[in-house]
């Protein structure tokens, strides 16, 4: 049961679906509901998830699994503790206050939540993690590390544009899984020819990785993040300010309400608060902006988010980062020349489903606009692809086994490679082939993917 359709109950909703899990969206705006029932399959309530007789009528008590995302911290809270004690498996509330976060693990013990979700301090960790690494591109770990896969723009490197990926020089080790070209995903075979500005998504070993970043950054004097410059006092600004605070990063944040500055500059000493107009560029250049080795655009809305980055970018900032909301953005950012853009409700979704599929999926990364997805997933001694090489399972085009870890070994997999029980392995795959993969990792006992699908399988 999701309760509060905005735009991360949605997209929550929309992926369980993806999962053949049976949802139900409570949400007491009937523009909401009518949306919801024209774009998916779930069975929907117009009412106010806070009360305890739609709940009772619904037969809280048969479902597994309760997500309160409305707009209220109190009133998600309140949800999940009526849902628990009316016989929900278990409830995750969204909490986005910074003070309730410092009250964190004594607000799930007392009022019966099991998982709290924040996207605003989950987006904050993202960036924090994207900014401390000498990466120019986003990169996401899997297999304990082990794995990574990263995307970058190959822009004009000589290295790529025009080639075929057979004819790629020093790429033994890697594999591009997938190709972002105008917004669009390709999903490529050895006789893809590369050109300009393509987002390629490059999966390997961190060794491999590693090797891969410093090769096309020789040029590049490696500097390490001294100064940052935030713009907006957000939650996910005072969050990522003050985590970036403690790593002894020298941070300005420029926030345009008085009063927000005035709390801010009470909880964040090491930080210097400035009160003005981030999209003012004659404030920046005052502030000292092409000194910046980032600058993150936090504020609620995207386009100024945007147009500063790329401000900031021909300022000559290295790192320029936006936070964006709106998913019909997420399609031009491959052009725009900003080196990152975050997106709170992919990276929260992502999150949650983590913490849904549980048992053998270690780690669920979504990508590309929410179109694709990597998936960590330790197989299961009953599971019938055991003892095959992937050249015996068929696989469709948009589902791509990118690497096992074998004994602790990284392997880039090809037609030969055989999979094992217990291995860990990290899955590509388009989000219309999601239904697909599961049926490829069904058990011979009928439940899918060992502990993983069978435990949603009877979500309503």
């Amino acid at each position: 049961m999701v309760i509060g359709a905005g735009k991360l109950g949605y997209k929550l909703a929309e992926t369980m679906v993806l999962e053949d899990i049976d949802v139900t969206v409570i949400d007491y705006n009937p523009r909401v509901i009518d949306f919801v029932n024209e774009h998916l399959d779930v069975l929907t309530v117009l009412g106010n998830g806070i009360d305890i007789n739609i709940l009772k009528e619904l037969g809280i008590e048969t479902y597994n699994i309760l997500v309160a995302s409305t707009d209220s911290d109190e009133t998600n809270t309140l949800i999940c503790s009526l849902g628990k004690k009316l016989g929900c498996q278990r409830t995750i509330a969204r909490i986005r206050n910074p003070e309730y976060m410092q009250q964190i693990d004594f607000i799930k013990k007392e009022m019966g939540i099991d998982n709290i979700i924040n996207p605003d301090f989950s987006t904050a960790q993202v960036i924090e993690k994207y900014l401390l690494k000498s990466y120019n591109f986003y990169s996401g770990d899997f297999a304990s590390g082990k794995v990574q896969m990263i995307d970058f723009n190959i822009e004009h490197m000589k290295d790529f544009v025009g080639k075929k990926l057979m004819e790629l020089e020093n790429f033994e080790g890697l594999l591009i899984t997938a190709i972002s070209r105008d917004g669009n995903i390709i999903i490529p075979d050895g006789t893809t020819r590369l050109i300009d500005n393509d987002i390629i998504h490059v999966i390997g070993k961190n060794s491999d990785i590693n090797n891969l970043n410093d090769r096309f950054t020789k040029d590049i004097t490696k500097k390490e993040i001294e100064n940052v410059m935030i713009l907006g006092g957000s939650n996910i600004g005072y969050y990522l300010a003050e985590k970036l605070s403690k790593a002894h990063i020298s941070v300005t944040l420029i926030e345009k309400d008085k009063e927000r500055c005035q709390e801010l500059s009470e909880v964040l000493g090491d930080v210097l608060i400035i009160h003005g107009d981030g999209a003012d560029i004659h404030l920046l250049e005052e502030e000292r902006i092409s000194s910046m080795d980032a600058f993150v655009g936090t504020t609620g809305y995207d386009e100024e988010n945007l147009l500063m980055a790329l401000m900031a970018k021909q300022a000559g900032v290295p790192k320029t980062i936006s936070k964006i909301s709106r998913e019909n953005y997420t399609k031009i950012i491959d052009r725009l020349g900003v080196d990152a853009a975050f997106n709170p409700i992919y990276i929260t979704a992502s999150n949650i489903l983590k913490y849904i599929r549980g048992g053998k999926i270690v780690s669920v990364s979504l990508l590309i606009g929410g179109d694709g997805e990597v998936t960590e997933i330790i197989i299961g001694k009953d599971l019938p692809i055991v003892g095959k090489t992937l050249e015996e399972l068929k696989l469709p085009k948009g589902i791509i086994i990118g690497a096992i870890v074998h004994g602790g070994k990284v392997i880039i997999p090809n037609g030969k490679t055989v999979i094992n029980a217990n291995d860990r392995i990290v899955v590509f795959c388009l989000k219309e082939d999601l239904p697909t993969l599961k049926m490829f990792f069904k058990t011979h006992k009928g439940g899918v993917l060992s502990e993983l699908w069978n435990r949603t399988k009877g979500i309503r």
